[in-house]
C-alpha cells in the first residue's frame, strides 16, 4: 500500500532509489540543483553502467553543472517548459512528491510525497497509470542541447590552418570542451578522473581531440583523433 513521506523521508527514499535501482531510472523535477551527495549518486549509477533520464523545466545550467553532466555517459538530460510534476521512478518503485531535485528544497522546504511499489497488489494500478504518464512526459520532452563545440577543421575548399591549431587548442574526447592539444592527454582533468577509475585506453569516446567533431565512438585514449583528421593533425602539430 502506498506510503506517506515527509521531507526527510522523501530525500532518504529518493537517495535509495537512485543508488539501488538496477533498471533505467526516470527523474522528473522542474528545478535542478544537485547537492554533492546526489551528484555522487548519479556518478555511481553512471559507473555501474545504469541509464538515467533527467527531465527538468528551466534549460539553464551553470558551467559547473554542464561540466559535471557532460562527463556522465549514461545520464540523458531532457527539457520540458510546461513541466510542473515531480516524480522519480524505476520499473518497480516510484516517488510522487512536491520536492524538486533542488538542494535548497531538501534542506529548507516542507515537502510531502507518496511512495508507490508496483509489487504491492494495492499499488499496481496506481503505479501503472503514473508510470505511463512519466513515460509520456519523457517522450514529449526535448533533448537538452549542450553548448556546441566549434568545428575548427578547415574545408578542402579553403585549406586554411585551423583556428584551434593556431592556439594549440584541442578538445576533450569525452566532453568536447576545449583543452590544450596533447595526444597523450586528450581528456579534461575532470573527465580523466572518471576515465582513470577503469583506465581502459580503448574505451569508446564522443569527440575528436583535434577537431571537436562527434566521433560516434571512433575515438579513445589510444586513438584520440579521427582517422580522417590524423594527417592534418600531424602536419599542424608536428608529431
Amino acid at each position: 500500500m502506498a506510503r506517506f513521506l515527509d521531507t526527510r523521508k522523501c530525500a532518504a527514499e529518493l537517495s535509495d532509489l537512485i543508488r539501488d535501482s538496477d533498471t533505467d531510472l526516470i527523474l522528473i523535477s522542474p528545478y535542478l540543483q544537485l547537492s554533492k551527495d546526489f551528484r555522487q549518486l548519479l556518478a555511481y549509477r553512471d559507473d555501474k553502467g545504469k541509464n538515467t533520464t533527467l527531465i527538468f523545466r528551466v534549460p539553464k545550467l551553470t558551467s559547473d553543472d554542464i561540466d559535471y553532466f557532460r562527463v556522465l555517459r549514461r545520464v540523458t538530460l531532457r527539457c520540458n517548459e510546461d513541466l510542473h510534476a515531480k516524480c522519480y521512478a524505476n520499473d518497480e518503485k516510484m516517488i510522487i512528491t512536491s520536492m524538486n531535485l533542488y538542494e535548497f528544497s531538501m534542506d529548507h522546504n516542507k515537502e510531502m510525497g507518496v511512495f508507490v511499489d508496483k509489487n504491492d497488489p494495492a499499488d499496481a494500478r496506481l503505479f501503472q497509470d503514473a508510470f505511463k504518464e512519466a513515460q509520456y512526459i519523457t517522450y514529449t520532452s526535448r533533448p537538452y542541447e549542450y553548448r556546441p563545440v566549434t568545428n575548427a577543421v578547415p574545408s578542402a575548399a579553403n585549406g586554411k590552418t585551423p583556428k584551434a591549431a593556431k592556439k594549440n587548442i584541442g578538445y576533450c574526447i569525452r566532453t568536447g570542451l576545449e583543452i590544450p592539444f596533447n595526444v597523450v592527454k586528450p581528456l579534461s582533468p575532470e573527465a580523466y578522473k572518471k576515465w582513470n577509475e577503469f583506465g581502459n585506453p580503448d574505451y569508446p569516446e564522443k569527440y575528436c581531440h583535434f577537431s571537436g567533431d562527434l566521433s560516434k565512438g571512433e575515438t579513445s585514449v589510444n586513438k584520440p583523433i579521427l582517422k580522417k583528421h590524423w594527417k592534418k593533425a600531424q602536419e599542424t602539430h608536428g608529431f
